[in-house]
């Protein structure tokens, strides 16, 4: 593969280190930074939630392991799906969200040696978390750690059959959340889970926003996603459906408080969220109604700032709730 792309790209040598940028800046771009919310607001709603609903003492330098450990697993994992994808032919174009390889910056070998690295080290982290407040982490952890690493790798390889979102959903979208809950109070609940399904929703609207710019290649190189399957249409659909349930959710936990007392329920704070809506419906009156659109381009990127500033006002109101409030 190294020799295939040196031939596409008319490298002579192994890329040097940068081709021009330093190499902390080569490596945070190929990483992929971009998506770095998708896994690290999960993980920042469960320790907040844990904190300001689970009645837990904040322990920061657990909460510091806790959040490395999954951003050095997600870039892992980002690492490998751009060796696997550009391999499958799956990216070639060099768009603003590529990663190192697609970029030419560094070859596949290059890409999975780091992709192993950052594994291991997220890896290492959740022993330590495991080992010093609850072994339930190693699970929790170690389904996170198969969901990153099949995505795009054989014998599953999940984003090709269909199942990235579902995988992305329950890997970044809930485990992290449960994680850092169970981080904080050493005890595995439901809570953190429930709570959070709105961000979940938007982190899959990440994905999808990707696969649904990529239907044509994808489809080409016998990728089967969500977006290939439901077609332009349904993609839209299912796009609004993952944009505004969110609210919704946020809605019926703040009306808990009153109509379902014993279930899970989020403070009125929580309601804060709706200042992102703005942005929600602008991104949604954008959204193409074809795949020949160039708003595809740029969704997913939007869809990652939406994301960021949904999930950071979501972790404010629970810290505002935490410190004015205090939620019985």
């Amino acid at each position: 593969l190294d020799q295939t792309l040196k031939r596409q790209r008319g490298f002579l040598n192994e890329p040097v280190l940068g081709a021009g940028l330093r190499p902390v800046r080569l490596w945070w771009i190929a990483a992929r930074p971009f998506s770095f919310p998708a896994s690290s607001m999960p993980v920042l709603l469960g320790t907040t939630a844990a904190v300001s609903l689970g009645g837990a003492t904040f322990k920061p330098l657990l909460f510091l392991a806790a959040l490395i450990g999954v951003l050095l697993l997600h870039a892992g994992a980002n690492l490998l799906a751009d060796v696997r994808d550009f391999a499958k032919g799956l990216d070639r174009e060099i768009l603003p969200v590529s990663g190192g390889v697609v970029r030419g910056l560094i070859t596949p070998t290059q890409a999975l040696q780091a992709g192993a690295v950052c594994f291991v080290l997220g890896s290492a982290l959740g022993f330590y978390l495991a080992f010093n407040v609850s072994l339930s982490i190693l699970a929790i952890g170690a389904a996170g750690v198969a969901a990153g690493f099949f995505y795009t790798t054989a014998p599953f390889a999940l984003k090709y059959r269909a199942l990235g979102d579902a995988a992305i959903f329950l890997s970044f979208g809930l485990l992290g959340s449960l994680g850092a809950w169970t981080v904080q109070t050493g005890e595995v609940s439901w809570i953190p889970v429930i709570l959070a399904l709105p961000t979940a929703l938007m982190i899959v609207a990440i994905v999808h926003a990707n696969n649904w710019r990529d239907i044509r290649n994808d489809t080409r190189h016998g990728c089967k996603t969500v977006a290939s399957i439901l077609g332009p249409r349904g993609c839209r659909a299912y796009f609004t459906t993952l944009i505004c349930t969110p609210y919704l959710l946020i809605t019926v936990f703040v009306l808990n408080s009153w109509l379902a007392p014993n279930s899970v329920k989020l403070p009125p704070s929580a309601l804060i969220v709706f200042l992102s809506l703005p942005l929600a419906l602008t991104l949604l009156k954008r959204t193409p109604h074809t795949n020949s659109s160039n708003t595809l381009t740029m969704l997913d990127g939007n869809t990652a700032k939406l994301n960021l500033f949904f999930g950071t006002l979501y972790v404010a109101a629970l810290i505002l709730d935490s410190v004015f409030f205090k939620t019985a």
